[in-house]
């Protein structure tokens, strides 16, 4: 595989958290920044999405924000961005997402995270896309949620097993690693 040229990344917008996961968002958005990869992500400037934001742009790199207006309405984009594209629903958010990104990270989030990492998971399974979705278990954030995949698993409710369908990673370098293999 080629390194991809766009990297879709999925994380939360609280900034309640803790400090690993800053950390983390901070470290991924300068690295692909550094590695000339764009940044496309949610849009907003709270939480982890802003700070990875900032910092892939204070590393010089290209960001992109897709944002539905009902949440720009609420003042909660980026305005810094190096392109913000304002779209009608969050299911055309998503989808503009996956159709410009060569890849995806879901780092640590909440609800919404976890919807867009299970969507492309899906789109993927159904062969709607073959792009890598590497899930960054920062500090073990996602740990029961493998747990959870893999009693899906175990349970045979994914054909052919879902490690065929993503990749975990437990830190920022092995996050990089998958990208450039």
């Amino acid at each position: 595989m080629v390194s991809p040229s766009s990297v879709c990344v999925y994380c939360g917008s609280s900034a309640r958290v803790n400090d690993v996961y800053k950390e983390a968002a901070q470290r991924l958005g300068a690295a692909l920044a550094r590695a000339g990869i764009e940044v496309v992500y949610g849009g907003g400037r709270v939480g982890l999405m802003g700070l990875l934001a900032d910092a892939a742009l204070a590393a010089g790199g290209r960001v992109v924000g897709i944002i539905p207006g009902h949440l720009q309405a609420l003042e909660v984009d980026h305005a810094g961005l190096t392109e913000l594209v304002v779209v009608e629903s969050m299911h055309e958010r998503k989808r503009m997402m996956v159709e410009r990104s060569d890849a995806f990270v879901i780092l640590p989030g909440g609800l919404g995270t976890l919807d867009e990492a299970f969507e492309v998971v899906t789109w993927k399974q159904l062969r709607l896309h073959d792009k890598p979705v590497v899930i960054a278990d920062i500090a073990g954030y996602w740990a029961p949620l493998i747990t959870l995949l893999d009693h899906i698993d175990t349970e045979r409710f994914v054909s052919g097993g879902y490690r065929r369908l993503l990749t975990v990673a437990g830190d920022i370098d092995q996050v990089l690693e998958i990208l450039a293999a």
